[in-house]
């Protein structure tokens, strides 16, 4: 995968309303049900391998599982080690970005909690 070259100063590679910077590249690359779910999962079990992590977020493909990772990993948020055995084991840690990412991760497992019941009535009110 080539790495796309983002310029500008470091306020605008870090402005998420402007559709040319890093942010916002970084933001959709992580801001997924997938990739959250991938960042809660190892921020609770701490290393996991492939096979543990496809248990632990439900109804995720091997396909979108090994996707989330690799892009994970381009960014800097989860560590692969692959341990020389027959056959390899993997496993995925979360780096020190990844866990402070998690923080805001749990920050809106939290407000999920917090406000289920209020989005629940909303949404049988509005019929969906």
């Amino acid at each position: 995968m080539v790495s796309k070259q983002f310029t500008g100063s470091e306020a605008e590679r870090a402005d998420l309303r402007r559709a040319d910077s890093l942010a916002r590249e970084i933001f959709s690359d992580i801001a997924n049900k997938w990739a959250l779910l991938i960042i809660e999962a190892l921020g609770e079990r701490g290393t996991l391998r492939f096979a543990e992590l496809h248990r632990e977020v439900q109804g995720i493909s091997h396909k979108m599982l090994t996707q989330n990772l690799r892009m994970l990993e381009r960014n800097g948020l989860v560590e692969r080690c692959v341990h020389p055995t027959v056959p390899p084991r993997v496993e995925y840690t979360l780096t020190e970005p990844g866990l402070a990412l998690r923080a805001a991760v749990d920050a809106m497992c939290d407000w999920t909690h917090r406000h289920i019941d209020h989005i629940e009535t909303s949404r049988t009110r509005f019929g969906s």
